[in-house]
């Protein structure tokens, strides 16, 4: 089995105790809430009337939130599981958007346009393997004058054991790193089937950054954070709403980080 069918098999398997998650909130997206946080928004800008293409759309909560503030959106993901909730949400709520289940790297198979923006957010690169072909896809995708922004976890946060918070792994490892998915980041609940393996990267900034350059993007602007917006590892703490730490190194190390990018 392949590392895409690995990686959708996890996916698969963990979608529904997603939906069912208080860290989702279904039920206040469906009352009217947005999954959106304050820097995509800020870093996005007015999407209104925009075709936007939002790359590993999960189930897709992030994909209909930008729908209801106007924009004609394509959500794409690896997981057939999550494309459906993402559809049924779609239809349930009345939020016109086109859902596409597929790899990113086979995407021009399923598609066959460009878009006035390309969009993928917290915890999407390191289901990648190679960030030269998903940059060239990112170009080949965006309308002249496009804009392209990521939001994502910091590279550092990765070289961290999250057991005893000190570094274990290299900043620059860039072969695989193979788990065994036994629980889910939302609230613990275990999987039903046992040894379920997935396969992540690392990648430093500097590939990240360059990746885009060379497939002939603009660099707009460039953040990083010193704060997470989800309670999604072990030992964080809340400093301010919304905005999350680790209890240990607080607002001392870098959590988050943004790239907006032109195609000119």
């Amino acid at each position: 089995m392949n590392y895409f069918e690995l990686n959708k098999e996890s996916w698969n398997e963990f979608t529904p105790s997603h939906v069912d998650s208080d860290f989702y909130n279904v039920e206040s997206f469906k009352n009217g809430s947005s999954s959106l946080n304050h820097i995509e928004l800020e870093g996005l800008g007015h999407v209104s009337g925009k075709d936007l293409l939002h790359l590993q759309c999960h189930f897709g909560m992030d994909t209909l939130s930008l729908a209801r503030l106007g924009a004609n959106v394509t959500g794409v993901d690896l997981s057939d599981v999550a494309i459906q909730v993402a559809k049924d949400l779609s239809s349930e709520l009345n939020i016109p958007a086109n859902f596409i289940n597929s790899n990113v790297y086979d995407l021009d198979q399923h598609l066959d346009r460009k878009y006035d923006i390309i969009y993928t957010s917290y915890g999407v690169l390191n289901w990648l393997e190679d960030l030269d072909q998903w940059a060239q896809l990112v170009h080949r995708f965006l309308k002249p004058n496009g804009v392209f922004f990521i939001v994502e976890f910091h590279p550092f946060i990765y070289t961290l054991d999250h057991q005893d918070m000190k570094i274990k792994e290299s900043y620059f490892k860039t072969g695989p790193m193979e788990s065994i998915a036994d629980e889910s980041y939302t609230d613990g609940s275990k999987t039903e089937k046992k040894n379920l393996k997935y396969v992540e990267w690392n990648h430093s900034l500097s590939e990240v950054i360059s990746s885009l350059r060379n497939a002939g993007l603009q660099l707009e602007s460039f953040n990083e954070y010193p704060y997470q917006v989800y309670n999604c590892f072990d030992h964080m703490v809340e400093i301010e709403k919304g905005k999350w730490v680790f209890e240990k190194y607080g607002s001392k190390i870098p959590y988050l980080y943004s790239i907006k990018m032109i195609k000119n």
